[in-house]
């Protein structure tokens, strides 16, 4: 398992998502995308984009300003 990094800091709705979306298409089924976020929208866009498109939210986290999240690319 890899784990990759996106920083979607400073981009707004739907960018951060958008975004995150084609850097999960070249990865392989378990590996993970650790994106940083500032966007006030993001703690319910990333987990509705997991729910909606089969990956799964591992993990959450916040550092000041920005949200931290740890996507598993599903299958």
């Amino acid at each position: 398992m890899k784990i990759e990094d996106l920083d979607a800091t400073g981009l707004l709705c739907p960018l951060p998502v958008l975004k995150l979306r084609k850097r999960l298409g070249p990865l392989d089924v378990g590996d993970c995308m650790r994106l940083r976020a500032d966007d006030p929208a993001a703690v319910i866009d990333v987990p509705h984009f997991c729910d909606e498109a089969g990956h799964a939210l591992v993990e959450t986290a916040q550092e000041g300003d920005v949200q931290i999240y740890l996507v598993r690319k599903g299958g």
